[in-house]
């Protein structure tokens, strides 16, 4: 945090109970222009009428310990911009220290699962219902909770791997994580080398290689986007079934990361896709990383 806004900080917290111990203060000394002599201010509504009658003692007591509670819990946490408090008290220690009784407890199960081949582990009911936890607290924001995926990431559940299903192959993705395409930094963007009509040549024969049925319009569009799709052969293969060693899809099934419809296979071809699948190394750490890949290898077993 930069002097500034540490400084801007303290001001404006110090500003705060300064300000609400002036308030109090300051009502209770105030002497109302209009007082009736049966203590009545004078305002009245619907048969009610306002009394000029103090604070109950207990309650402007408790405003005060408000105000002193304050003053001490700034002095012991670190309330107050850059200062650490009296107390030293951070949330990345309580969260390390909570991290140390979960692993404490926790950790000697999950390395032993580690012991256990992936296929084997993954027909274990126990640890499965475990993994499927972690899947959930970590994984169900972009693969859904059912593991089915959405519009650019992907399913799951089914039988289809970019870069592969084998266990050390999803071992590896959860472990170091996946770029669209391994090597680079995206699928890149072929709009300014193929020009508006090339894309449209090359997104038909795309659709064709799905087994598609284009119109008589279409396909002669196809025809002229196959001699182009030779550029497109070093990731994808001459025949377009994809290379899980690169992470580039197979482009002759049904399976669409980012919408297989003409106008999302146009937009894929023409400004690229930058797809990005995270590093869990850190965050998970082998045993459970094992663990959790069982499950991923679990889904999509009989697809």
């Amino acid at each position: 945090m930069s002097a500034f806004w540490s400084l801007y900080i303290i001001v404006l917290s110090l500003a705060v109970i300064i300000g609400c111990a002036w308030l109090i203060t300051w009502t209770r000394t105030i002497e109302l222009d209009h007082k009736d002599s049966d203590g009545t201010t004078g305002h009245e509504y619907d048969g009610i009428k306002e009394y000029d009658n103090p604070l109950p003692r207990w309650w402007l007591i408790t405003f005060w310990l408000t105000i002193v509670f304050a003053v001490f819990y700034l002095a012991a946490y670190p309330g107050m911009g850059a200062w650490k408090g009296y107390l030293g008290w951070t949330s990345a220690g309580e969260h390390d220290k909570d991290k140390a009784a979960y692993d404490a407890k926790y950790l000697p199960k999950f390395q032993a699962y580690a012991k256990v081949e992936v296929p084997e582990l993954a027909k274990d009911a126990g640890a499965m219902k475990i993994a499927g936890r972690l899947f959930a607290d970590n994984c169900s924001v972009c693969h859904g909770a059912d593991a089915h995926g959405s519009r650019g990431f992907p399913n799951l559940a089914d039988s289809d791997w970019l870069y592969g299903g084998e266990p050390a192959q999803i071992v590896e993705t959860l472990t170091n994580g996946r770029l669209s395409v391994q090597g680079g930094s995206k699928m890149p963007a072929w709009g300014e080398i193929l020009g508006a009509q090339g894309v449209e040549e090359v997104a038909n024969y795309v659709l064709s290689l799905s087994g598609r049925k284009l119109s008589d319009a279409d396909q002669k569009l196809a025809e002229a986007g196959a001699g182009k799709f030779v550029q497109c052969a070093a990731c994808h293969g001459a025949e377009g079934r994809g290379n899980t060693a690169m992470g580039a899809p197979n482009l002759t099934d049904t399976v669409w990361l980012f919408g297989g419809n003409k106008e999302a296979v146009v937009e894929t071809i023409a400004k690229g896709r930058n797809g990005h699948m995270p590093a869990w190394k850190d965050q998970l750490g082998e045993e459970k990383i094992h663990l959790l890949a069982a499950y991923v290898y679990s889904l999509s077993q009989g697809k």
